[in-house]
């Protein structure tokens, strides 16, 4: 920045460096900033003592400072309209056509993901439910295995109880406790069977006696050793008895 002091002249109204700014320009000049600082000197002091070299303005005249700013270079040539941003060309897919798509394809296309989206909906859908159905069997059979394995721990109680009832002693208070166990435990799907005249069946009865009979016409069980129970379908523990065959 640079301060050239000058003395105006009184005629002038200013164009002269207006004018001297547009010409620089107008030449190919850089552009300038010029301040203009109009001070009146106070004709009741004594003017200050200056350099030699130093031009005083006279009494009672307005002193012009021009400011000269160094600007940085612009461009002189201004383009008219929106500024012009470059953009990447966009790749084109191999077979598809430079123009738009006729809005048949783009229809029959739209309806081809449709019906593939509504597939994978109903193949989600059924992997769910048949998630759901194998969680559940395998939570019902994890509980009845559980409760199988409680039971099974109680059958030689209710074994003792079957020897005790068949030698007459479950009579009074032990009697009323022994049948208040058994309704109990049927609650839980606990259920005996094995009695005699009932026909073998060698999947829920274990044979540990044999003989001939003229009485039966099929393998009957003519003796039950041991009762055997089952827990709903699941068997707990077979029937032991022993088997008549017809002679």
């Amino acid at each position: 920045m640079s301060e050239k002091p000058r003395a105006a002249d009184p005629g002038s109204t200013g164009s002269a460096p207006g004018g001297s700014a547009t010409a620089g320009q107008s030449a190919g000049e850089q552009p300038r900033v010029v301040i203009r600082d109009n001070r009146k000197i106070n004709t009741s002091e004594e003017p200050a003592a200056t350099d030699a070299g130093a031009d005083v303005p006279a009494e009672g005249l307005v002193a012009d400072a021009e400011v000269v700013v160094d600007e940085i270079e612009v461009e002189a040539a201004s383009v008219d309209g929106p500024p012009v941003v470059d953009a990447p060309a966009q790749p084109v897919e191999s077979g598809t056509p430079a123009t738009g798509a006729p809005p048949g394809a783009e229809l029959e296309g739209l309806r081809a993901e449709l019906d593939e989206r509504t597939r994978d909906l109903q193949r989600v859908t059924a992997e769910y439910a048949n998630y759901r159905k194998r969680v559940d069997r395998d939570r019902s059979l994890v509980q009845e295995q559980a409760t199988g394995s409680v039971l099974a721990a109680l059958l030689p109680i209710l074994d003792d109880l079957d020897r005790a009832r068949e030698h007459g002693d479950l009579v009074g208070p032990f009697g009323t406790v022994a049948e208040q166990l058994t309704t109990a435990l049927g609650r839980f799907g606990l259920n005996a069977f094995g009695e005699q005249g009932d026909p073998f069946d060698p999947t829920r009865h274990e044979a540990v006696a044999h003989q001939t009979s003229a009485d039966v016409t099929e393998p009957t069980c003519v003796q039950v050793m041991r009762r055997g129970y089952q827990l709903n379908e699941r068997l707990l523990r077979p029937a032991m008895v022993a088997v008549a065959d017809p002679e």
